[in-house]
């Protein structure tokens, strides 16, 4: 399974990061929710301090391209293989640092890849 980091994430059931951090955990995989307001989604609470985390497959990002520059460090410093840009997330300048750091960029759907089986 994928320890995987949720950036953007919600406690509110209408948000798509809500869905994908049910699915996450659903599917077995091993998920930190981190956000900008404290709250709980799936039993587990939204990380606003931006914890260490060791062992990161995944980022997931649920914050807009135009948010995304004060998350730059923390998520480059989780070391992730990969981070999923999901619609809306698209950013060309987080994708080429991704890529200086031999972090795969992947345009997608967290939902999606979950639901098809190539998450």
């Amino acid at each position: 399974m994928k320890k995987t980091v949720v950036v953007g994430a919600s406690d509110n059931p209408t948000r798509y990061s809500y869905k994908a951090v049910h699915q996450l955990k659903r599917s077995g995989h091993e998920v930190i929710p981190v956000g900008i307001k404290k709250g709980e989604v799936a039993g587990l609470p939204i990380e606003t301090e931006k914890p260490e985390v060791e062992g990161v497959d995944t980022v997931t990002l649920y914050v807009g391209p135009q948010n995304q520059p004060s998350w730059y460090d923390y998520i480059l410093s989780l070391k992730p293989k990969r981070i999923i840009f999901n619609p809306g997330t698209e950013n060309i300048e987080l994708e080429r640092k991704a890529k200086e750091q031999n972090i795969e960029p992947v345009y997608g759907c967290t939902l999606v890849m979950l639901s098809i089986g190539n998450y």
